[in-house]
């Protein structure tokens, strides 16, 4: 039908007309909406969304660091997929990569500075009111107070240069002493056990290891849920391996495994006492490689020929005859892997228990070769960077404090004084807590982490921050628990938005890109310690660092002759076209003409990081757990990861509809039947559940996950740590999570409003 211009329509000519107007079957908006089966992304992506071109960048959640590729439009990222070429994930990923931009949009995100006026409210103010703000406040602290009366609580989320940046500017710059971050709360462990028996912070494998080994043992570790990509190469092994699962709970890694050890909650040191001890006995010992490579070796037999197996294991809760069938697969494989994380790492006896795998596997020689070594699985995308880059407890590039050439070398590095740079070390992060409880610190600068909710006995943590003089939270979110006792607020850009490195689980250095716009005045945070360079005076000290790559250079410099030397890395351009560079990689190798190899583990020639090149045999007394079930609080509370689709403190997680669709939104509690039956509580009761220090309200989960006498929480929910016990690791500092006693009773109807 045609109508002319010149002629008004008549009502039955308006109603063929209209189905034509509502449903145009050509035109730009049609065309934008077709969808294209069997083309790039399953034909769902119509034309709107489709991609000018790709690009890959390292992903920001856990330290696995899979490879995403972001299809970008216009030069903004409009969707992405997993990097098919990346040697990490090699095409998967996990629910958190997904929806890694869809995060970035929420209404929650922090896109001004905040101050909070006298009235107590938080009120927008500009970036140049910020800056002033920020450093006026934190020099009042210190002149009222001294130098060393602030402090900063980092993290493992930001990129590499931008924790170097804030680690010089703090302590060479500003005067600040005392500083630490949240990968206090899940490496600490992992690193101070390594640099005791090998020397140096030095997880040895590659990711192509969960591929080459035929006996696996991992120790509280849950990849099924917490590294879903490692346990997808862990499926691909094809040498049919045995796996074994030493965790209190059937986790969804325990279920899969060929043997589950299902011990009693801190029993993992004696048990690996006793494992050594009989690796011993029967003679499944590396003789050679124990005493060309090791050092301690008497000491070691010595001490676990105490923990005789029948013993250990009745205490434990296990059988003679299961573990025996675990030491003979150790014993008898020839090539085993060891895995550990938070199970370990979150608890006060965590260093003697990660040396002693680390042990089982020096005397066994299940190090440096294919399939092997004592892995320590990494929690955070960047918290290896954190532990080389953030000049809290380690100098500048891990360094010494204390010794006068490292101290000379970081100087030159940065181009700096010397005396720039103090001869101490900082307090460790529950001794900063602490110093806000006695009056030492009366400062605190907290960048993208999120205390208020993820530190042990959260309450009490809470009401310290109340008491500072002057609290800065700079931040992506506007909305955690930790802004709303924050007097200034400094709005930060994430990843997506910026640009730097990160180091994951293998030492692999990654490219983080810049493929989105900050929202709002948010400001990448390697600006915003640009700014306060500036502000604070010190701009001439800080002259280099004027991008993340100029700051890479700086780390280059520092790393030289460091057992994780990067000299050899050709600037980012070379990270990128290698899909990731492994540490170390240095000039003396790359003069050699070649790529890096994408898969290269430590300690093939069996020489460690001790001036003698030895490794440590290390052992120690089994301390009794701090806080035991008792008649009053009769149950062990476990915490960990909930599910594959939560992230710590959902800061992030819970900006995803989808991701919040994959997970309980409200707080549960895994129980054993046995005990719900004694409580008189049924599957999907609210429960009220009460320790020494604070109480939860969760749903009921009964479940045979979990033996008789002990619950678990999931970390993820804010109560959760109302309820945790503050003990620490001796040696690393770390908190355990892992243990605290509590009670459970049900929740009335009329009690609850």
């Amino acid at each position: 039908m045609s109508i002319s211009t010149d002629e008004v329509p008549s009502e039955r000519e308006k109603r063929f007309q209209l189905p034509t107007l509502l449903q145009r079957r050509t035109g730009p908006m049609t065309r934008e909406l077709v969808l294209h089966p069997g083309e790039h992304g399953l034909g769902m992506t119509h034309d709107s969304m489709s991609a000018d071109t790709t690009t890959t960048a390292t992903c920001g959640y856990c330290a696995t660091g899979c490879g995403l590729r972001l299809h970008l439009k216009d030069g903004e990222a409009v969707g992405l997929t997993p990097e098919t070429n990346y040697p990490v994930n090699l095409g998967m990923a996990c629910p958190k990569g997904w929806e890694a931009l869809r995060v970035l949009d929420s209404a929650e995100r922090a896109t001004q500075p905040l101050l909070r006026d006298s009235g107590g409210e938080l009120t927008p103010i500009t970036w140049d009111d910020a800056l002033t703000s920020f450093c006026e406040g934190m020099k009042s602290v210190q002149a009222k107070h001294g130098a060393e009366s602030v402090a900063f609580l980092s993290t493992g989320q930001i990129a590499c240069e931008e924790m170097a940046f804030l680690g010089a500017l703090a302590r060479f710059g500003m005067g600040i002493r005392h500083c630490d971050g949240n990968t206090r709360q899940c490496m600490a462990t992992a690193v101070t056990a390594y640099k005791e028996s090998f020397g140096f912070d030095a997880p040895p494998y590659t990711y192509d290891d969960f591929e080459q080994s035929d006996c696996m043992v991992f120790i509280g570790a849950n990849p099924c849920i917490g590294h879903p990509i490692m346990w997808e190469r862990v499926l691909r092994n094809p040498n049919n391996p045995e796996i074994i699962v030493i965790d209190p709970r059937r986790t969804e890694t325990a279920a899969a495994a060929t043997q589950h050890l299902q011990l009693q909650p801190k029993n993992d040191l004696p048990l690996l006492y006793a494992i050594a001890n009989e690796l011993i006995r029967r003679d499944y010992v590396d003789h050679d490689f124990v005493q060309n490579h090791t050092h301690g070796f008497e000491s070691l037999r010595d001490h676990v020929s105490t923990f005789e197996l029948e013993s250990v294991c009745q205490n434990a809760g296990l059988s003679v005859d299961a573990v025996s069938q675990a030491i003979e697969s150790i014993g008898r494989g020839n090539a085993v892997s060891l895995w550990w994380t938070m199970g370990v790492n979150q608890s006060y006896q965590g260093t003697r228990t990660a040396q002693a795998i680390i042990n089982i596997a020096l005397i066994t020689g299940n190090i440096g070769r294919p399939g092997t070594g004592a892995n320590s699985i990494t929690g955070q995308c960047n918290a290896m960077g954190s532990r080389l880059w953030s000049n809290t407890t380690n100098l500048f590039g891990h360094h010494s404090f204390e010794s006068d050439a490292d101290r000379a070398k970081v100087a030159e590095a940065l181009d700096i004084p010397v005396e720039r740079i103090p001869t101490t070390t900082s307090w460790k992060y529950n001794r900063i807590i602490e110093g806000i409880r006695n009056g030492e610190i009366k400062g605190l600068w907290v960048v993208a982490t999120n205390p208020a909710h993820s530190w042990i006995d959260q309450g009490d943590v809470r009401e310290l921050f109340d008491q500072l003089d002057f609290l800065v939270v700079q931040d992506m979110y506007q909305t955690t628990e930790t802004c709303a006792h924050a007097d200034l607020i400094l709005p930060s850009a994430g990843w997506g938005e910026k640009e730097g490195t990160f180091i994951n689980s293998e030492r692999r250095y990654g490219l983080l890109k810049k493929v989105r716009h900050a929202p709002g005045q948010a400001l990448a945070d390697f600006q915003i310690f640009r700014g306060i360079a500036h502000r604070w005076g010190l701009g001439d000290m800080f002259a280099e660092w004027t991008s993340p790559e100029a700051a890479f250079r700086i780390m280059q410099r520092a790393s030289r002759n460091q057992p994780s030397d990067i000299t050899g890395i050709d600037g980012y351009e070379q990270i990128d076209r290698c899909g990731g560079i492994q540490w170390p990689w240095s000039q003396e190798q790359a003069d050699g003409g070649f790529e890096p190899e994408q898969q290269r583990r430590l300690f093939a020639d069996g020489h460690f990081f001790h001036d003698d090149q030895r490794a440590r045999l290390i052992v120690d007394d089994i301390d009794a757990m701090p806080e035991p079930a008792d008649e009053d609080f009769p149950i062990v509370l476990l915490t960990g990861r909930g599910t594959v689709s939560q992230w710590h403190t959902q800061t992030r997680t819970r900006q995803s509809p989808l991701l919040r669709s994959l997970y309980p939104n409200q707080p549960y509690i895994e129980m054993n039947p046995r005990d719900g039956d004694a409580l008189g509580i049924d599957h999907g009761d609210l429960v009220r559940v009460q320790s020494r220090r604070g109480e939860a309200e969760a749903t009921a989960c009964l479940t045979h996950s979990v033996q008789s006498g002990q619950a678990f929480m999931p970390m993820h929910y804010d109560c959760t740590n109302r309820l945790t016990l503050s003990h620490f690791d001796p040696h690393s500092g770390q908190p355990s999570y892992k243990d605290c006693a509590v009670r459970i009773v049900p929740v009335l109807s009329s009690d609850h409003v």
